[in-house]
């Protein structure tokens, strides 16, 4: 309902009249004005009067009302422990396809290897839960196909040059403005979930705990709105998964990488491997150039550009 009044304001681009409210809404005068009032106390500019109310002005907020259809999917919380664990515990009671967890802040909210990953106010943190219908060794095609879409969303809205940091961070000038973590769930031979974790460095300022990331803001000079970077993303994330099996999504992904042809150093639980980094082969594997001339494809790691 709250999506729906601001809907009308907004088209109307006016003061609209309770009356008329009431009536093309179907409820009564009081209920519109109890959700007038809630939308003042979270932050929206709704100026009353005699005749009627009046948007002045609409916060950053990540509320489900703000996301249209999408909205019955979507979770916001103010603050959580973190997005990751709200999304299993959804995925696991069987939420749809495309579920989306929102925090303003994330108290515990983590990166690769169990890293934390700083929430500070400002930024936009989210999981989503994709339940595509491919056998497991196919699932890295997921986050492949998620950290190519921001890199094409960040460019197309920003005018900045985004890139895809194997295995799964976004760059821009060498500087980290997101980071992607993954989980999955299957059977032997298909996938029930993946929930796919994103941060991105917004209307934050990162650098004081990580002097190589960087945000939105600090590269534009001007906050931004996360609201519509996540409508946009959430469009094209969805628009690539009806439209593709992602067979290809590999070969995609690398038209947008900084990782390829430069020399990097991989860590791994195990082993630390340098050398230069060559192509990305189909299932998402690294394909390094050592030394002594023999390529080593690697699964899974820490990626240092050098």
């Amino acid at each position: 309902m709250k999506g729906q009044i601001l809907n009308i304001l907004r088209t109307e681009n006016g003061v609209v009249s309770g009356k008329a409210l009431s009536t093309h809404l179907g409820i009564s005068r009081v209920s519109v004005w109890k959700h007038i009032k809630k939308l003042q106390e979270v932050g929206y500019d709704i100026e009353a009067s005699p005749k009627g109310y009046l948007l002045v002005s609409s916060p950053d907020v990540l509320y489900p009302w703000e996301f249209g259809d999408k909205g019955s999917k979507i979770h916001y919380f103010d603050e959580v422990e973190s997005t990751m664990d709200v999304a299993r515990s959804l995925a696991r009671n069987q939420c749809p396809h495309l579920t989306v967890v929102i925090a303003g802040r994330q108290k515990k909210g983590r990166g690769r290897l169990k890293r934390p990953w700083l929430s500070s106010e400002g930024g936009l943190y989210f999981t989503i839960v994709v339940r595509p219908k491919i056998p497991p060794a196919f699932s890295s095609r997921i986050n492949f196909a998620a950290s190519m879409i921001l890199a094409k969303t960040l460019r197309s809205m920003f005018n900045i040059r985004a890139m895809v940091k194997w295995p799964n961070d976004i760059l821009v000038e060498d500087r980290k403005i997101s980071g992607l973590l993954s989980e999955m769930d299957a059977e032997m031979d298909m996938v029930n979930f993946i929930n796919i974790g994103l941060g991105i460095n917004v209307n934050n300022d990162p650098t004081p705990h990580e002097p190589a990331a960087t945000s939105l803001k600090k590269i534009l000079g001007r906050e931004v709105s996360r609201k519509d970077l996540l409508k946009t993303f959430l469009d094209d994330f969805e628009h690539a998964l009806n439209e593709s099996d992602l067979e290809h999504i590999v070969l995609d992904w690398k038209r947008y990488a900084g990782t390829l042809n430069r020399h990097v150093r991989i860590v791994t639980a195990h082993d630390v491997w340098e050398g230069l980094a060559v192509d990305v082969d189909e299932n998402g594997a690294l394909v390094l150039k050592l030394a002594d001339g023999s390529l080593k494809r690697i699964i899974y790691g820490d990626c240092f550009h050098e």
